[in-house]
Order: structure tokens, then sequence, then C-alpha cells
């Protein structure tokens, strides 16, 4: 009789992303390419609550399971030792995130050597000589991964989706403010995280806003997280003052939409408008058509993926990466309403289709 086959070992293998939205929307493709890479094995996303929501929605990085990492060391090391994991990849180059898979018993755990961190990594990341000039951000990871041996194209395009469970919620919370399901929706996301010098004036917004509601007959949805509720008030203040017929087009969600429901909301607009921002990256991912409006930061390392629209000002101090403007914020002021108006009529246009 013939020797029984190996039976071949799962590999449970786990992946820590980006701990920013934007960032962790920019390494999708890479984190795709290592689920193709582990197809036969057990993958697991470890992310902070912030960024972990959407990894449960449609992406192609496709996790058997997610699990929450608490910022807390002790918590994240307990949460990892308890799941028994061979393997950890990790996307951020901090000392701690490798230092918490060593401490947790991940026996391998493999990275970007950086950060003092090599002597706790069992594999580096060999990316191979940098291109010149400016390199995109998505392209950084997928580079990340190919020194580690893994294939990775490189014009795959992050892809995000609802689940149902989202997309319902999504719908329950629009109708709830008196949104129909027809309805054409522009997303305004007038916040940054990074700072104030990342934000378009939130009264050009607002002017945005009216032109949109009065000439147009849109719906225009302000979204963000809880620490972009004050632009988004801002934005309200000068309606109020300046253009108090247009609020009744105006539906304010900023802080009130768990990350999946924003998934949610943001599959059923027409088009989006955002600074350079975790929204911005989650939009162009869903597939909307995205209007951009770059200052300080760099559009050639993290413009919006795809055919999307970028507007910047040609000021001599950009980018300058400052958090916030130490002169006259030049680079957002000469961004006028009528040229982001024009951009958003532009992609209405297309989304529609030929006349």
């Amino acid at each position: 009789m013939s020797e029984p086959a190996a039976v071949r070992t799962v590999r449970h293998v786990v992946v820590r992303p980006p701990n920013w939205l934007g960032d962790a929307i920019m390494a999708l493709p890479a984190i795709a390419a290592v689920r193709r890479h582990f197809a036969a094995d057990h993958l697991t996303i470890a992310a902070v609550p912030a960024v972990a929501e959407i990894f449960r929605e449609e992406t192609d990085a496709a996790p058997d399971r997610v699990i929450n990492l608490s910022s807390e060391s002790r918590l994240a090391i307990a949460t990892l030792e308890g799941e028994g994991f061979d393997l950890g990849i990790l996307f951020p180059n901090s000392f701690r995130s490798a230092w918490q898979l060593w401490r947790a018993g991940v026996t391998e755990r493999w990275g970007i050597a950086r950060s003092a961190r090599g002597m706790l990594l069992t594999r580096r990341s060999a990316p191979g000589p940098r291109p010149p000039g400016v390199r995109h951000q998505s392209d950084y990871y997928r580079a990340l991964v190919t020194g580690l041996g893994i294939e990775c194209p490189v014009d795959t395009m992050p892809r995000l989706a609802p689940r149902m469970p989202s997309a319902e919620r999504a719908a329950a919370l629009l109708l709830q403010r008196g949104v129909l399901p027809d309805t054409q929706l522009v997303g305004l996301a007038p916040g940054a995280a990074y700072g104030t010098a990342k934000q378009w004036l939130p009264e050009r917004v607002a002017e945005l806003a009216a032109r949109l509601v009065q000439q147009r007959r849109a719906t225009c949805v302000l979204v963000g997280a809880s620490h972009d509720r004050d632009a988004s008030r801002a934005v309200e203040s000068w309606l109020r003052a300046h253009a108090p017929d247009a609020m009744r087009g105006v539906v304010n969600l900023t802080g009130h939409t768990s990350l999946g429901a924003l998934v949610g909301v943001v599959a059923r607009m027409a088009t989006f408008v955002s600074n350079d921002s975790g929204a911005m990256h989650l939009a162009a991912a869903i597939g909307r058509p995205v209007v951009a409006v770059f200052g300080p930061t760099d559009e050639r390392a993290t413009r919006p993926l795809g055919d999307q629209i970028v507007l910047t000002a040609p000021v001599f101090c950009r980018p300058c990466l400052l958090r916030e403007c130490p002169i006259d914020h030049r680079c957002m002021k000469r961004i006028t309403v009528d040229e982001v108006y024009e951009a958003v009529l532009t992609r209405l246009a297309m989304a529609a289709g030929p006349a």
C-alpha cells in the first residue's frame, strides 16, 4: 500500500493593518495580496477599533475573522496571545506593533525593519530600490508585501462595498432624516483628522452646499467622525446666517454613523467632496466619483485612487505637510467655490450618463 499523503497544517495568520482609516484603505490591495498568498490558511485582521469595521464590510482582503485590538499594549498582547497565531504581518512600522507580536508568542513576525525593531522580526521586507519621485502610499504598501515574497500586482485598486446590514442601517438612518431612496445625494466631508490646515474653509463648503441645493435640487449630506463635528457645525452656522432656505436640503450625519453605516451612506451618493481624509479614500474605494481638495498635503502621495478630480492651488509653499498654517492658508483659500462647484457638476453629469 502507498503511504498516505501528508496532511497540510493550516496556518493561523494575523495581519495588522495601518491604524488610520485612509492608510488602511490604501493598504487594501496589499492586504488582498496577502489573502491570495495564504488562500488555504486562516487569516485574521487585528486592527484598532477605528479601522476594524472596514474589514467587516466587503473587501478583497476577505478575512476569516476580524478582531478589535486595544490601544493598551497589555490588553492587545493578551488578545493576540489568546489566538495562537503562527504568523503575523505588520503594516505599521512602529516598534510597539512588532513588540506586541513578539510578546504574544507569534512564531513568525514579518515586516519592514524600521524603528529599531529589526531584531524582533523573523522576516524583513526587502522592497528593492525606491523609484524616483514621490511614491503613492498604496505603492509603499505594495512594495512592503512584495518584499516579503508575496506577489502584488501594481494595477489593483482598493475595493469596498457595504454588506447588507450596513446598507440597511444606512437606508434607515437616511429615511429618519427624510431622505428618500431616489434622492440625489452629494456627500461633503468638511473635516480632516490631521489638522485644520487640511480643511477647505467651512464657509466655502457651506456656499457649495447652498448652490447644490438651490440650483441642482440635490441633498447634501455632511459626514465625518466625531472629531469633525466642529467643521460641520461651522457649515451649518454659515447656512443659517446666509442661506437659511438651503438648510432644508442639508443633512448632518457627522459623528452619528458607525463606520459600517458610513460605508452604506456613502455608497448611496452621486458624488463626494472631501479634503484629504479617510472619508475621501473610503468614497473612492466604494467607487464614488470624488472631488478632492488638497492643501498642505501632497496629492502625489495620498490622492484618491481611480479616475478622480483633485483640486490644488499653485502656491509656492505647498506641500508643506504642516498641521496648522503659519501664514495665510493660501493653498486652501485660492481654491474657489466656483472651481469645486464646476467639478461637482462634471461628476454629476458623468454619473447621469449621456442625455
